[in-house]
C-alpha cells in the first residue's frame, strides 16, 4: 500500500512538474522566434535612440539594485539605493509587443533584498514577485510588453516606501507600433523627494528618516535625483526652432508634481503619459501623480533660459528646479523689451 501512495506521489509531483516547465518551454520556444537585441540603456537627462525595426524582438535588459553614497547637494552626501549605482535608475526603451527579457541582480552587502515593479508589466507584482534577490543572486525573467506608454519602475521589495523613498525607480518607454514622431532632443527627467534627519552641526552626511516620509515632510524635491542636477553646467541644451521631447517621471513617494516650464507652452502633452490617444494642446502645467509619468513636447522659438519647476513652487527652494538653456538669434517679433534684461542675484528661478 505505501509503495503504491509513493507511486502515486511520484506521478503527481512529475504532472506539477511538466506543469511548471510547459510555460518555460513555450516561452523558450517563443523567444527563439524572435530576435534578441542588447537595450541601450541612459541615465538622466539622456534617453536611448528611437525604435526604426518594425517587428518585435526580445529585449534584454540588467538591473543591479544596490546602495551608493552620493552627493545630493553641494553640501552634504547620502547613501542611496540604486539601480545600477545611479538615481533615477537608466530608462529602458522597447516596442509594444516586444519581450523584455529582465536581468535582475544584487550588490548589496547590508543583505537587503531587492527587485524590481514594472508599471508596464502586465502580472503579479509588475514582475516583483519573481525578480527578488539578495548579494550575488540573479533572476532572470520575461513579461511581454501589451500597452505602449513612459511608464515608471521601482523596487518593491519590503518595506516597498523606503526603497522608493532611497532612490529605487526609473523609466521605461514602451512606443507604439507606429513608433513616435521625429523631434531635435528627447530628454529624461524624474522628480522625486527625500526625507532626511536633521544634520548634526558639522556633518556632511544625510541619513533617510522614516518618520518624515510618514508624514511627508519632504527635505528635498528634486530632478533628477540631486539638488543642482539640471543648473549650470548640467543645464539642458537646445537651439532656437529646435523641437524638445521630455520624458517626465516622477518617483515619489508622495507628493503630486505640477510640472511647468516657465517660459513655454506645452504645444503636446500626452497625459498620464498615453501615447495612444491625441494629446493636449497648449498647455501650461500638467500634473504627474506619484508613480505616473507624462510627455510634453514644445518648440524653442525665442533664445534665452527656461526654468523646468514643479509649480507647487516652495519646493524650488527644496532643490525642485532646472535650466533649460537655448541659444540663437533674437525673434523680436515674439518677444522684445525696451530695456535688456535684468539679472537677478540669488534668485533661484530667473538667476
Amino acid at each position: 500500500m505505501h509503495r503504491i501512495r509513493g507511486f502515486v506521489w511520484l506521478v503527481v509531483a512529475a504532472v506539477c512538474g511538466m506543469a511548471l516547465i510547459a510555460p518555460s518551454i513555450a516561452m523558450a520556444k517563443a523567444k527563439r522566434q524572435l530576435p534578441v537585441e542588447e537595450a541601450i540603456l541612459t541615465f538622466a537627462p539622456e534617453v536611448p535612440p528611437p525604435i526604426t525595426r518594425k517587428t518585435p524582438a526580445v529585449v534584454r535588459a540588467t538591473l543591479q539594485g544596490g546602495m551608493k553614497e552620493m552627493p545630493i547637494t553641494d553640501q552634504f552626501s547620502y547613501t542611496f539605493w540604486t539601480f545600477n549605482d545611479h538615481v533615477p535608475g537608466p530608462m529602458i526603451r522597447a516596442r509594444v509587443g516586444d519581450t523584455l527579457e529582465l536581468h535582475m541582480t544584487n550588490t548589496d552587502s547590508s543583505g537587503m533584498p531587492h527587485n524590481v515593479d514594472f508599471h508596464a508589466v502586465t502580472g503579479p507584482g509588475g514582475g516583483a514577485t519573481v525578480t527578488t534577490v539578495v548579494q550575488g543572486e540573479e533572476r532572470v525573467a520575461w513579461f511581454k510588453l501589451l500597452h505602449p506608454g513612459l511608464f515608471i519602475y521601482h523596487c518593491a521589495a519590503p518595506p516597498v516606501m523606503d526603497h522608493i523613498a532611497n532612490g529605487m525607480y526609473g523609466l521605461i518607454l514602451v512606443e507604439p507600433k507606429a513608433g513616435l514622431p521625429r523631434v531635435d532632443h528627447e530628454f529624461y527627467v524624474l522628480q522625486s523627494e527625500f526625507y532626511t534627519k536633521d544634520a548634526p552641526e558639522g556633518a556632511t552626511k544625510l541619513e533617510f528618516s522614516h518618520e518624515h516620509g510618514l508624514q511627508e515632510h519632504p527635505r528635498f524635491v528634486v530632478f533628477n535625483g540631486r539638488v543642482g542636477s539640471l543648473v549650470g553646467d548640467h543645464a539642458l541644451k537646445a537651439k532656437t526652432g529646435d523641437h524638445i521631447r521630455i520624458y517626465f517621471g516622477n518617483g515619489g513617494p508622495n507628493l503630486i508634481s505640477s510640472f511647468h516650464v516657465i517660459g513655454e507652452i506645452f504645444d503636446n502633452v500626452y497625459r498620464e503619459a498615453d501615447l495612444i490617444s491625441p494629446p493636449a494642446h497648449s498647455v501650461q502645467t500638467t500634473l504627474v501623480p506619484p508613480g505616473g509619468a507624462t510627455v510634453v513636447e514644445f518648440e524653442t522659438e525665442v533664445p534665452g533660459s527656461y526654468t523646468l519647476v514643479d509649480h507647487a513652487i516652495f519646493r524650488v527652494e527644496q532643490g525642485g528646479v532646472g535650466f533649460l538653456q537655448v541659444e540663437g538669434p533674437p525673434r523680436h517679433d515674439i518677444y522684445v523689451s525696451q530695456d535688456d534684461a535684468a539679472t537677478c542675484p540669488g534668485c533661484l528661478v530667473h538667476p
